[in-house]
């Protein structure tokens, strides 16, 4: 009740003045604790620390980024519309939120969006050459099934020097395996096995997996698993599955 008394008594004078309220520490010395985050929370008071849904993981999206993703979202199935929405609010974007329309856009599976504002990141004055930004990106085409777009954009990657993780040499490989090209998914085989990075068993796994209908391809990823890791099991099906003897 003694809450209750002290915040509608001195509700008036905070909203009124809430600067020269909180700045006279005799005022603030009639407040516990308590009472003060009751107060805070009936009056709009905000302390600058970010809390509830807006906090995402230690990552905000600004309203900028959200006002962009919406637009692009909204504009693209018109090329005109979307090429002045782009020239006129996305090209302006600081550095922030360009990565944070990127990021959203891929979580939301907007590919070809994601596609087009990496484009425009690429191309600003700030941008160096990270890796992160294309595995993200290529992950998210590969599991769109945008094989193709995928490895343009794996091109560009490849001609700056950088190599992804074995994460993104599964993904990639993975959609290429269920878009019905195992030839492809040899070719970023071959590649992986150029990286400085160790290998990994998990796209060793994928590609032994996926290239069951294929047991001339398969002995030779067999092969170099078993020579890289001699302790680990590997499943081999029978024979007789696809007719061999």
């Amino acid at each position: 009740m003694a809450i209750r008394f002290l915040l509608r008594s001195n509700l008036g004078r905070f909203i009124s003045s809430p600067t020269k309220f909180t700045e006279n520490p005799q005022n603030l010395n009639r407040f516990s604790p308590h009472c003060l985050s009751h107060l805070n929370s009936i009056c709009g008071y905000h302390d600058g620390r970010p809390r509830g849904p807006l906090w995402r993981g230690k990552k905000m999206i600004g309203k900028e980024a959200v006002f962009v993703i919406m637009g692009l979202k909204r504009f693209k199935g018109d090329e005109e519309k979307m090429h002045c929405f782009v020239k006129k609010h996305v090209i302006r974007l600081l550095k922030s939120d360009k990565i944070a329309v990127l990021n959203e856009l891929e979580r939301q599976q907007e590919v070809d969006l994601a596609l087009k504002i990496f484009k425009i990141i690429r191309k600003d004055d700030w941008y160096k050459p990270d890796v992160f930004l294309y595995k993200d990106l290529i992950t998210a085409l590969a599991k769109s099934k945008k094989m193709e777009a995928a490895m343009d954009v794996w091109s560009s990657m490849r001609k700056e020097n950088l190599f992804p993780d074995s994460q993104t040499y599964g993904e990639v490989i993975r959609g290429f395996l269920r878009y019905g090209s195992p030839a492809d998914a040899m070719n970023i085989y071959e590649d992986m096995k150029k990286s400085p990075d160790p290998p990994e068993v998990l796209p060793f796994r994928i590609l032994l997996k996926g290239l069951l209908p294929h047991p001339l391809l398969r002995n030779r990823v067999k092969q170099d698993f078993e020579e890289l890791f001699p302790q680990k099991h590997m499943y081999d099906p029978p024979d007789e599955i696809f007719g061999m003897h």
